[in-house]
């Protein structure tokens, strides 16, 4: 299975929404060595030093939380709860999952996440069984 883009970069304080909510998000600032693919969601696999993670990135903009026009990249790693400010990490984007939509509160990104997060597991562990 050929990634759809593998995206590079430094991880950045977001405004902090996600967390309030108990749903952190890294915040990619990309080396914009790789064009971005379109705005949606995606399953996603996130490289932290020799440890990988399933994740669901966001790429664009952020309808429920903001009208900025801004194009962002932000992903929820899987049962993940360290602080990796400053750090350089590389995320594998494997499949589109659903367009960027506004949502009726922060909460219910929250719930759609977990149900995106689900599905990219899923996924995630079927494109590993096809590459066995």
């Amino acid at each position: 299975m050929e990634p759809i883009a593998e995206i590079t970069g430094i991880v950045v304080h977001g405004s902090g929404l996600g967390r309030s909510v108990g749903m952190p998000t890294a915040n990619l600032l990309s080396d914009g060595a790789a064009a971005l693919p379109p705005e949606g969601v995606y399953a996603s696999l996130v490289t932290i030093g020799d440890e990988t993670f399933t994740g669901v990135t966001n790429i664009g903009r952020r309808p429920t939380v903001d009208s900025r026009p801004e194009i962002t990249v932000e992903t929820n790693i899987d049962a993940f709860d360290r602080d990796i400010y400053g750090e350089r990490i590389t995320v594998t984007i494997l499949f589109f999952l659903r367009h960027t939509r506004k949502m009726g509160s922060l909460m219910e990104v929250r719930d759609q996440v977990r149900r995106d997060m689900e599905r990219a597991r899923k996924l995630a562990g079927e494109a590993a069984a096809a590459s066995s």
